[in-house]
């Protein structure tokens, strides 16, 4: 009998261990999810503005058939906008790297050789990063502060090497879907329908008819109030936070 009584003491000792374990997970469960959330790192998408400021980007990693071209068109509408080069590209057209810096344009790195960041490690990471630099830095005499990882892929590891050496990581809120080689027309619509205060906008280099469709997208933002600016001019410089969607907020004073 008293081995019995003794034995049902632990196990209620032990069911009330338990229970009072499982009362603490609960309890807790929302703020480490939440701590957890907040530790994620990412990209800047879109920035959080009121003063209907956009951003046109271009990712150039292979051809180079519409380069000037998109040059004149920019400027016939006086825009400036960014474009991030792989540093092969760098390597086989260094004239066209000149001639868009040349015109005002941003040049910023898009990797060394357009390789998957998240199956590198750190190290291997901040190297890619450095040779474009490097190689658009000699071309232009201005070194790039803003990445686009290719192939738009990411991961904690992968923000936090570009960031560790003071790079700021852009993806994009407006997606052109120029590289399907859509008609002009659903190039326009997808851009107009998109846009707002503070989005990036994606495009290609040598995508078949986003030299046709860009003259009705700027058309568009400049005839509806939108001033079109390099990346570098959108994102925030002050205190900030990122939301869970990657939009850049100005910190709450």
């Amino acid at each position: 009998m008293k081995i019995f009584v003794l034995r049902r003491r632990h196990l209620m000792v032990l069911a009330g261990a338990l229970l009072a374990a499982a009362i603490f997970w609960v309890v807790n469960l929302p703020a480490a999810v939440a701590a957890s959330a907040s530790e994620r790192q990412l990209p800047i998408y879109c920035v959080d503005r009121d003063d209907k400021l956009v951003s046109i980007s271009f990712d150039a990693a292979w051809g180079n058939e519409d380069t000037q071209q998109l040059i004149d068109i920019l400027a016939k509408y006086n825009v400036k906008a960014t474009f991030f080069v792989v540093g092969e590209w760098v390597d086989k057209y260094p004239e066209s790297v000149k001639a868009l810096h040349d015109a005002g344009h941003e040049v910023m790195n898009h990797s060394a050789d357009h390789a998957h960041y998240n199956s590198l490690s750190t190290e291997e990471i901040i190297a890619d990063v450095n040779e474009c630099n490097d190689k658009i830095e000699a071309v232009t005499g201005v070194r790039p502060t803003l990445i686009r990882c290719p192939y738009g892929e990411y991961d904690d590891h992968v923000i936090a090497a570009i960031r560790s050496i003071g790079m700021e990581p852009i993806q994009w809120d407006v997606d052109s879907l120029d590289w399907k080689e859509l008609p002009a027309s659903d190039i326009t619509k997808r851009v107009t329908g998109k846009v707002t205060s503070g989005s990036i906008c994606l495009f290609h280099n040598a995508a078949i008819h986003t030299p046709e469709a860009l003259p009705a997208i700027l058309e568009y933002l400049q005839g509806n109030g939108y001033t079109v600016v390099p990346i570098s001019q959108i994102i925030l410089n002050c205190d900030y936070y990122m939301d869970h969607a990657g939009k850049q907020c100005p910190a709450e004073s």
